[in-house]
């Protein structure tokens, strides 16, 4: 019996295994890009994506990403009111020309994150989630270290231009995975056309232009400056699989765009997601000395496959369990098997863990139940 819960990731390993050779299947014209699935967090192309370029704009995924930490936390709720500080409204750029002390809701600071790319808004956010801007770029560069962003190094909440703020297309990735994965809720935000502000006096038009012309379009954030050149981090959603194309120093504004919608739609032309059950109940495992005499396996967390189009139409699957396991039996205990197969290919192996813990029996309960046994039987 093998043990460890980290063989949950066995089936969605398998997966960017066999997905590995298609990854250069398309082509774009940006020095810099990835296409990635969000669910598995698979990676469909790359093109130099380890390059530390200047993310301009796309910086504030990672500050949207703390924000709706804060929120989904309970520090910070949608209608709590932000009053603007005097360095929120010096920042410049694409902004909505915030006034010192006016205030606005954490609602509405984030729509103008989200849709105009507020660089005001985001310094008010940063202030608000970490007391100031200085200190909440150290929290994102904490989160980035946690999620392995290991090209990037952000020096402001914004992504105006500054020494050394740097990251990758792979790292856009990832952390557009943690924030559309986790917080779902941005989509209330990301996906906005046009909107205003103020009871209608500020207008807002979003910058991605995603958001009208690309079927499924769910975001995420552009970003653009003279030396970054044009940045993107595009998601959209189809059939229930939402992909992630970073894409990095674009020449034009237009190119960044068709890259994405290359990316994306190269992504959704070719593969799919399935979910994956046992296709009959999985039977007990015995256990030797247990306090219990069986245990029930579970499928493993990460049963969603993503597979080439041509590999998901037909799966079959097979188990194999072990005839018995010792006590005592830890929750996520490998105790078997499920193997999923395209034809004659296996395409991924999933684990069956133990769903509970079952310890081993001590002799005073091995007694009673012998005596337990014995009375029965001389009943």
């Amino acid at each position: 019996m093998k043990k460890g819960i980290g063989k949950r990731l066995g089936g969605c390993l398998a997966a960017a295994l066999l997905l590995a050779t298609a990854a250069r299947a398309v082509e774009v014209q940006a020095p810099s890009a990835l296409l990635m699935e969000k669910e598995t967090g698979t990676v469909l192309f790359a093109k130099d994506e380890h390059v530390k370029l200047e993310p301009a704009s796309v910086t504030k995924v990672m500050t949207l990403l703390l924000t709706m930490e804060a929120i989904d936390g309970g520090q910070l709720s949608y209608d709590d009111m932000i009053t603007a500080s005097a360095h929120a409204c010096s920042m410049g750029g694409s902004q909505i020309w915030l006034k010192e002390n006016e205030q606005m809701s954490v609602h509405d600071m984030l729509k103008a994150v989200c849709v105009v790319s507020a660089n005001d808004c985001a310094v008010a956010l940063a202030e608000t989630v970490a007391g100031s801007e200085d200190a909440f770029v150290e929290r994102m560069n904490q989160r980035a270290a946690e999620l392995g962003m290991k090209d990037t190094t952000f020096r402001n909440a914004t992504g105006l231009p500054a020494e050394g703020h740097v990251t990758s297309a792979h790292d856009i990735a990832l952390m557009s995975r943690e924030l559309i994965l986790n917080h779902p809720d941005i989509r209330q935000f990301t996906t906005i056309w046009m909107d205003s502000l103020r009871n209608g006096e500020s207008q807002l038009v979003n910058t991605n232009r995603l958001i009208r012309f690309y079927d499924g379009a769910t975001g995420l954030k552009t970003g653009s400056t003279d030396s970054a050149l044009y940045c993107l981090s595009a998601t959209a959603e189809r059939e229930g699989m939402e992909l992630i194309a970073a894409v990095m120093k674009g020449a034009t504004s237009a190119q960044r765009f068709e890259d994405a919608q290359t990316l994306l739609s190269y992504g959704f032309a070719n593969y799919a997601l399935r979910n994956i059950t046992p296709d009959a109940p999985l039977p007990p495992v015995p256990v030797e000395l247990g306090t219990q005499a069986t245990v029930q396996p579970v499928l493993a967390e990460g049963g969603t496959l993503l597979l080439e189009k041509s590999r998901a139409g037909s799966l079959g699957q097979s188990v194999t369990l072990e005839p018995s396991v010792p006590a005592p039996v830890a929750l996520g205990d490998q105790l078997g098997t499920l193997t999923v197969t395209s034809g004659e290919e296996v395409v991924a192996e999933l684990p069956l863990l133990a769903g509970e813990e079952i310890p081993r029996i001590t002799y005073g309960q091995m007694l009673a139940r012998l005596l337990r046994t014995a009375f029965l039987g001389a009943a």
